[in-house]
């Protein structure tokens, strides 16, 4: 079992900036594959990066490429995402996710974090 644990979200202008962490539980962390999704209002929830267990591996979603990037510090159990630049559309509750294979577009991932919400204000 994996327990994950989202913070960082927040409210913030068009144009700024946010770091979202996650903190995981259990001894095994470095060997998940992690990764974020997103959900907006009265949308589907949709992939946004996936990382490796080595971090050797990253994957963006199109309309977040060149504006977040995700990263893992396995000594910490955490995976984080930088997000940059953030555009009103990107207002949504971001999810953790981990799974024993990978975290990736069109793959349900085994386990989930509660969500955190992120408003940018345009």
């Amino acid at each position: 079992q994996v327990q994950l644990d989202e913070s960082g979200g927040g409210l913030v202008q068009a144009g700024g900036s946010l770091r979202l962490s996650c903190a995981a539980s259990g001894r095994t962390f470095n060997t998940y594959a992690m990764g974020w999704f997103r959900q907006a209002p009265g949308k589907e929830r949709e992939f946004v990066a996936g990382i490796s267990w080595s971090g050797g591996g990253i994957y963006y979603a199109d309309s977040v490429k060149g504006r977040f990037t995700i990263s893992r510090d396995n000594a910490k159990n955490t995976v984080y995402l930088q997000m940059n630049s953030l555009k009103s559309e990107d207002t949504a509750v971001y999810y953790c996710a981990a799974d024993r294979l990978t975290v990736a577009a069109g793959k349900i991932p085994s386990y989930w974090g509660q969500g955190t919400q992120v408003t940018v204000s345009s």
